[in-house]
């Protein structure tokens, strides 16, 4: 026998939790289920991230990042002062360490007020009284900037969806979604069966093979790059009061190595970004044929390895080399020694790519036959993950709900 339910989301991600969530308020009388693979939520993207709360300065002026993490960081924030989440809406410095760096700064100032978030130029000397071992000859500082812990964030998600409207089960790594959608049905690895009148998928690092073997076609490939990370000492955290980003290189789709405070008080610095050998590759000797093949094999990922030769060898480099790492990291403080970084968890960024060789530089959800496909939700999806919630709920049909009493089926 299998259970049908009005709304099923596949991946118990951020993404997939606040979707959830969001469908349940929006309906109340209907039977909502996640399937997560894992024995427990925000295993992944979620819980490996450096949990800040983003303002939304980076994004391109009406994309759904640049909306999402502007209406996302005040939601974000008043949930976790809702439900008591720990979180500090403590600020950031993007700061220029060359000159050639303050063109590209004065360009993220313009972008910031075309997207409506607070943002001030301050002296040397003003970036010095937030953060006194900093080094930089021009900056910014975005006040809405914060930290949380997503983890927790979930932990709440989950906690509303099973008290209010669904049912959630762990451990159930889902291999395909078939029929026509009145109801499909949903067939797990270990031979579970669900049936769904409408099914979402926020399968992250798998949401295109998800999308794919539901028969929808995400004209992208999932490429797995992992983002590796040193944490300050205990003895020299007080390096580092707040968020300090370098400018980014337009020319390349990564913020570049920062420091970032997190919510327990330790200090992350990095993310170092490298082809990952597995969609799971948190190691460096983490390696998966399968998953390795299908991104050599794949012209996008060529073509976009060509585009950035110079760029990639450097993170290469400088993922092998800590001497390399701590450069980068002098640039931003230059009282950073080797000898004050250890290795932290790494985390992998689920970044689609398209077969030209570009990255989906936004959200990506594609429609199927009562389906929806969250394809691609990097950076900042945690902090707008209510927001996308809302978005993906409003794109769902509302005849997909039925207050009928639900009937079991034959699997």
């Amino acid at each position: 026998m299998s259970a049908l339910f009005d709304y099923a989301v596949v991946g118990g991600g951020i993404v997939g939790l606040a979707t959830a969530l969001k469908l349940g308020e929006r309906h109340p009388s209907a039977r909502v289920l996640v399937l997560e693979k894992e024995n427990s939520p925000a295993l992944h993207q979620t819980g490996r991230n450096s949990g800040v709360i983003h303002s939304g300065i980076y994004y391109k002026p009406g994309s759904y990042k640049a909306r999402f993490a502007r209406a996302g960081a005040e939601s974000m924030r008043a949930f976790c002062e809702r439900y008591g989440i720990p979180h500090d809406i403590c600020g950031k410095l993007i700061v220029a360490t060359r000159q050639s760096e303050v063109p590209l700064l004065d360009n993220l100032y313009a972008r910031a007020l075309q997207n409506g978030v607070p943002v001030e130029r301050i002296s040397v000397e003003r970036a010095r009284e937030i953060e006194p071992h900093v080094a930089c000859i021009a900056a910014l500082h975005v006040k809405s900037t914060g930290i949380t812990s997503y983890r927790a964030v979930c932990l709440e998600y989950l906690r509303q969806i099973q008290e209010r409207c669904g049912t959630v089960h762990f451990g159930k790594r889902v291999r395909r979604i078939t029929g026509d959608g009145t109801p499909h049905r949903i067939e797990c690895e270990d031979g579970d069966v669900f049936e769904s009148r409408f099914t979402v998928n926020c399968g992250g690092l798998y949401s295109d093979r998800i999308a794919r073997a539901s028969g929808v076609d995400p004209q992208a490939k999932i490429v797995p790059f992992r983002g590796e990370y040193y944490e300050l000492i205990p003895s020299r955290r007080q390096l580092v009061k707040t968020l300090i980003y370098p400018v980014p290189n337009p020319q390349f789709p990564f913020l570049g190595v920062h420091f970032t405070r997190m919510i327990d008080g330790s200090v992350h610095a990095g993310p170092n970004a490298v082809l990952a050998f597995a969609r799971e590759g948190y190691f460096k000797r983490t390696l998966h044929l399968g998953d390795l093949a299908e991104t050599l094999l794949y012209g996008g990922f060529w073509r976009l390895a060509h585009k950035n030769m110079g760029e990639g060898m450097h993170e290469v480099w400088r993922s092998l080399s800590k001497h390399a790492f701590t450069r980068s990291l002098q640039q931003l403080i230059p009282e950073v020694r080797e000898r004050d970084l250890v290795p932290c968890a790494a985390g992998v960024r689920a970044q689609a790519l398209g077969r030209d060789g570009k990255l989906v530089d936004d959200f990506l959800i594609l429609k199927g036959r009562n389906t929806l496909h969250v394809c691609n939700a990097p950076s900042p999806a945690a902090t707008a993950s209510l927001e996308i919630g809302a978005e993906v709920a409003s794109q769902v049909p509302d005849a997909a709900a039925r207050s009928t009493p639900l009937s079991l089926s034959q699997s």
